[in-house]
């Protein structure tokens, strides 16, 4: 189902706003939808908040799988104000929608996490493909899910993450349909942005990597596949929340998937 925003707008009617004032907006509730196409230019991040008795796992974990979970930013332990990639935002309130697992369930989503923070919470701040979808369409690089208006499709896959401490399980790559001529283009432009996923992980033939139904995505909405174009799969910072349900640890907070943290990284800045 399409992500609509409450206000009736669309992701690109924000494209040209600046992160502090999409913020602000995410804060007084006035936007609750997905974050594709908003602050033109800037990164976003993926959110994993943890206890601190599992941060060094997960750390860890972040370390030896930098593609899928590319490090912006950690807090210490209670910290709810950001300081490197956004000047004192608020974590706990500024995503459009979060997501709490108990033991590796969700047991709810919400659009504020101020009544569930704790003095021992650690934040992970992980780079997103949101922010080289800018850098495609300056290319001349369709982003479809733009295009449509809606979350981009996201799949679990059969490659394997390498494990840290509690913390196993596999991949999640985001899709995007590009024109055959364009793929080229398109890997070479993620690929000069690692710090955000880089380039993809595969191309073409979903099968391959264990995904059995392209038109139903794991998480996020179905886009148009037109013809004379080929799914193209990057690795995928909603990844630790499928880790989060492998590995079961008592508690969990995380974005809602395609609802993103907007920071006042300029994308050019995360380039080689």
């Amino acid at each position: 189902m399409t992500d609509k925003y409450e206000d009736g707008k669309q992701a690109v009617d924000y494209k040209d706003m600046a992160p502090k004032d999409v913020r602000a907006l995410i804060r007084s509730g006035v936007i609750t939808g997905q974050t594709s196409g908003m602050c033109d230019g800037y990164a976003q991040a993926n959110l994993v908040v943890l206890p601190k008795d599992l941060a060094f796992d997960f750390l860890l974990f972040a370390f030896k799988n930098p593609k899928s979970c590319p490090l912006l930013e950690v807090t210490n332990a209670g910290d709810r104000l950001l300081t490197e990639i956004a000047d004192h935002a608020d974590i706990a309130t500024d995503i459009p929608q979060y997501r709490i697992y108990e033991k590796g369930v969700l047991t709810g989503e919400y659009t504020d996490v101020s009544s569930f923070w704790r003095d021992d919470l650690v934040s992970f701040l992980i780079g997103c493909s949101f922010s080289f979808e800018g850098e495609l369409l300056s290319a001349d690089v369709p982003v479809r899910q733009i295009e449509e208006n809606c979350n981009v499709p996201m799949y679990k896959t059969n490659i394997p993450c390498k494990s840290a401490g509690v913390f196993h399980g596999n991949m999640v790559v985001s899709m995007r349909p590009i024109p055959y001529e364009l793929v080229p283009k398109a890997v070479l432009v993620t690929g000069a942005m690692p710090k955000v996923h880089g380039a993809p992980v595969h191309i073409g033939n979903p099968e391959a990597i264990g995904i059995r139904d392209i038109n139903h995505p794991d998480f996020g909405d179905m886009v148009t596949i037109k013809e004379g174009e080929v799914p193209v799969f990057w690795p995928c910072g909603v990844t630790p929340q499928s880790v989060i349900m492998d590995s079961k640890p008592d508690f969990c907070i995380t974005h809602s998937p395609g609802h993103m943290f907007v920071t006042d990284v300029k994308n050019v800045n995360l380039k080689y």
